[in-house]
């Protein structure tokens, strides 16, 4: 492999290319996405260099075929080295002048069957957003005449359904039809969803990381596939707080010289995974707080989560309960173990 970098700004249609050889020498073209795969088929194996965005990941790994060796910059760390107005010539140009940065973090690229997982979580979150918009609007429009439920689908989709199918009714027939076809709309949306956490159940099934990381408490199939699936390896952290800084859930820190100021969680990351992670925080907290309540035995973090509640709060302690969950995640799945929590210690 020589010393020439190759720069690349993907777009939909026509990418943006610049070459430096080993001299400094940059050359520029601007290549069709036919163009462009001839280009690395035919191009001598050399360090490619692109943001890693949306289609970054097969073209990354359409160029590991061809021998080239991929680097994936993110593109909050590449933006501050973008001089003057933003191009497509000075993206590369600061594509060009982030790599050489030895601290810059890089990106790995995903493989098919990460980005199958990803892909089924995305596709589950868009139809149960359209689920929870469907109840909220059948919520709304019932309340309207005068008819309230409890909260919780489960209810709601029985005693509606009653309800509109009651002649009686008090609601009026046409709006009647209307709410019957939304409630078997979200009836459909949640047959949806089963069906892509069946296809999850079957992929976590044959990864023995995931099974692995479904033996953390508060890590369920959702968010070991999730994981797995946005991570790929866990190995590129060294430790286990630089992976709860990656998913957002460390301090954020405003300190100058010897004054130490920590605030709120960065917040940092990817989002869904820090979503998924405090849900099973807060399901972990609320079942050890039940226990407590029975005067029932606790494991050392469940114990640690309770006692933490106490002190500062619910809300803080679910926050900090899912960055040791984070933690636990990185030491399970470095590893190679199953969790197995320890009892309290005398």
């Amino acid at each position: 492999m020589d010393a020439t970098t190759i720069a690349v700004d993907l777009a939909k249609h026509v990418f943006e290319v610049a070459i430096e050889d080993a001299r400094g020498q940059v050359s520029r073209r601007r290549l069709t996405r036919q163009q462009f795969a001839r280009f690395l088929r035919d191009h001598t194996p050399a360090q490619l260099v692109m943001e890693a965005c949306g289609s970054a990941h097969y073209w990354g790994r359409t160029a590991q075929a061809y021998g080239h060796r991929v680097q994936l910059l993110p593109p909050q760390y590449v933006r501050p080295f973008v001089r003057r107005q933003k191009t497509d010539r000075t993206d590369v140009t600061g594509l060009l002048d982030a790599r050489q940065r030895s601290e810059m973090p890089t990106v790995a690229v995903k493989t098919v069957a990460q980005q199958e997982v990803l892909a089924l979580h995305r596709v589950r979150a868009q139809w149960m957003a359209t689920r929870t918009a469907r109840i909220n609007t059948l919520h709304g429009l019932l309340a309207e005449h005068g008819v309230t439920f409890a909260a919780g689908v489960r209810q709601l989709g029985r005693r509606a359904g009653q309800l509109l199918a009651d002649p009686d009714t008090p609601i009026p027939l046409s709006l009647r039809r209307a709410l019957l076809t939304l409630l078997e709309e979200i009836r459909d949306l949640e047959r949806r969803a089963e069906a892509v956490e069946r296809e999850l159940r079957a992929v976590a099934h044959s990864d023995p990381a995931m099974e692995r990381l479904q033996s953390i408490p508060g890590v369920g199939l959702l968010t070991a596939t999730a994981l797995v699936g946005s991570v790929g390896q866990i190995h590129g952290f060294k430790r286990a707080r630089r992976f709860a800084s990656w998913l957002g859930l460390t301090p954020r820190e405003y300190s100058s010289g010897s004054h130490r100021s920590l605030g709120h969680i960065t917040k940092a990351g990817d989002g869904y995974l820090r979503r998924l992670l405090v849900h099973g925080a807060r399901a972990v907290l609320a079942a050890a707080r039940r226990r407590a309540a029975s005067q029932r035995p606790l494991g050392a973090l469940q114990h640690w989560a309770v006692q933490l509640a106490e002190r500062r709060g619910p809300n803080r302690a679910t926050v900090a309960l899912a960055n040791k969950l984070a933690r636990i995640v990185w030491a399970v799945w470095t590893r190679d173990q199953v969790f197995t929590g320890r009892p309290i210690a005398a």
